[in-house]
């Protein structure tokens, strides 16, 4: 369906502006709505990878074209929310880190170079792959979640049609059903919305399971510039319930580190923070329950 052709915009290029844009907002709307049926899916795929993530396991991304871009644009924004490490997100992409930028000739259909990204990344057991592809079908993305789970990992497949390789070949299935697009094929519009809203909420709830927020606060941000630092005290004193300045000077102690700055802040010797945190499994209420 993203391939077809949709009778309602075929004398789109004939419409004024304000027509055609609200046909387009209209069409991300009904993307969005989408989502709703793949909710228990979606809560299926998280609790099921979440052992795997506490174990130590990785996040994978695999896709081709405008899915994979989307992917890194998610992937590369859990380190400074959430104090992800780098070394813990990985990318399979079809045509290698050119395609980023670029379109590279033949490369989705390169189901050999899928298989051979799987093995360089030594992909395993606790780790937990994603692939994305509007149409379900894409080669090299069928080929990554199939050599992943060969090899043991957590697999996923997001797709905007059903019945599908792509979500026969994966252990979790999210369907999609974004339909045609306003312009016929170009699912960079329906079928990126809808991928980009799955790929937030999947690693946004993970994170939260993983104790990196607390009370809708992004705890394990990293505070890298002024604004930040302004958001890290003002988390401080609003958990801890102290001045600005007890809370800026915990988390001067603590290296601008919001979770133990807490503590801290509560009272904990800056050098009994961090084992309190470990003792909680890094679950900052749990931290502050055992105070």
């Amino acid at each position: 369906m993203t391939e077809f052709s949709d009778p309602r915009y075929r004398d789109l290029d004939r419409w004024d502006s304000l027509t055609a844009l609200r046909a387009i907002w209209e069409s991300q709307m009904a993307a969005i709505a989408s989502i709703g049926p793949a909710l228990p899916a979606l809560a299926a795929l998280v609790e099921a990878a979440l052992p795997r993530l506490r174990a130590g396991g990785r996040l994978v991304y695999a896709g081709a074209g405008t899915s994979i871009r989307i992917a890194v644009q998610d992937g590369t924004e859990l380190g400074p929310t959430f104090n992800w490490p780098e070394t813990r997100t990985q990318y399979l992409i079809a045509g290698g880190e050119a395609a980023l930028k670029l379109g590279i000739e033949g490369a989705e259909d390169d189901a050999e170079d899928a298989r051979a990204q799987v093995a360089r990344a030594g992909i395993g057991a606790r780790d937990v792959v994603i692939g994305l592809a509007a149409s379900g079908r894409t080669p090299f993305t069928v080929a990554a979640i199939e050599a992943s789970r060969a090899a043991g990992a957590l697999t996923v497949g997001i797709a905007c049609n059903g019945s599908t390789p792509l979500l026969d070949a994966a252990e979790h299935a999210v369907v999609t059903d974004t339909g045609a697009e306003v312009v016929a094929g170009s699912t960079r519009m329906k079928a990126g919305t809808a991928q980009k809203v799955v790929l937030n909420m999947i690693s946004t709830q993970i994170m939260v399971r993983l104790g990196h927020v607390h009370d809708g606060l992004m705890v394990d941000m990293r505070p890298q510039n002024i604004k930040l630092r302004g958001r890290a005290q003002a988390m401080v004193q609003r958990i801890a319930d102290v001045p600005a300045q007890t809370a800026t000077t915990a988390l001067e102690q603590c290296g601008w580190r919001v979770k133990p700055a807490v503590l801290v802040a509560m009272g904990t010797p800056p050098d009994s923070a961090d084992a309190a945190l470990d003792r909680a499994g890094g679950i900052l209420r749990d931290a502050m329950a055992a105070l």
